[in-house]
């Protein structure tokens, strides 16, 4: 058994099953895989030792906002159901940069996957991207990287940073929303809070050490807790 199947098997061992539900969303009965993306051949980074994870957590309105709804990854991500943070990616990291990235050539992601991902990874061609860039840095198969993504995205608790008054909204907020929310499993040390450069959100990444837990960033945390927060709303406001 591989290191990430046997950290795998320890997240759902120590989850409680109710903290593993999939996000309910409607999958479109229309919905395949996105085909095999060309590799820039500049990005490639291979033999990369593994030094922690980062799960990469998009404020999906900000994405929206600044993508438009042009392509079908598009049209499904913002077209439909109003979101609050999805499933961006569970990213290998070095040390330090460069982090390993298309370690190894691979094809598509099967429709199964796709579907199972959907709720969390509205966009097929999102999904396709991270099974090449990152799931091809440390899992043998779709099912097993996405599995593995899946097991620490569900047992996140999303805080409703739309309640947090806008000049209250900081960094520093939004880590502390994660550490309620998540009842002490979480620590600030370990919340990278990704901004642009007009103070916008954008993600939330969350690290965890190589056995999928938790753990202190050690590339450290991103915007400063000081730093004010502009967030782009979502529609309803429900998140």
């Amino acid at each position: 058994m591989s290191r990430a199947s046997i950290a795998l098997a320890a997240v759902l061992a120590l989850t409680p099953a109710a903290a593993l539900a999939a996000p309910a969303c409607r999958v479109p009965s229309n919905l395949s895989p996105a085909p095999v993306e060309p590799v820039p051949a500049h990005e490639v980074q291979r033999g990369v030792t593994t030094a922690y994870y980062l799960l990469a957590l998009s404020w999906s309105p900000e994405w929206c906002r600044t993508n438009g709804r042009g392509s079908t990854s598009q049209a499904l991500q913002c077209g439909g159901e109003p979101r609050g943070f999805v499933l961006h990616g569970l990213w290998p990291n070095g040390a330090a940069p460069p982090y390993p990235r298309y370690c190894r050539p691979v094809g598509p992601i099967d429709a199964a996957t796709v579907r199972q991902m959907f709720c969390r990874t509205p966009s097929p061609q999102l999904l396709q991207h991270e099974w090449q860039a990152h799931g091809s840095c440390g899992w043998s198969s779709p099912k097993a990287y996405f599995d593995q993504a899946a097991a620490l995205y569900d047992q996140v608790a999303m805080p409703r940073i739309e309640t947090i008054d806008r000049n209250a909204l900081t960094a520093g907020a939004v880590r502390r929303a994660f550490v309620r929310a998540n009842r002490g499993r979480l620590s600030a040390d370990g919340i990278f809070v990704a901004v642009d450069r007009r103070g916008r959100l954008t993600e939330v990444r969350l690290c965890h050490d190589l056995t999928f837990q938790p753990s202190r960033c050690r590339g450290g945390t991103g915007a400063p807790d000081r730093i004010a927060i502009r967030l782009t709303p979502s529609a309803g406001r429900r998140f």
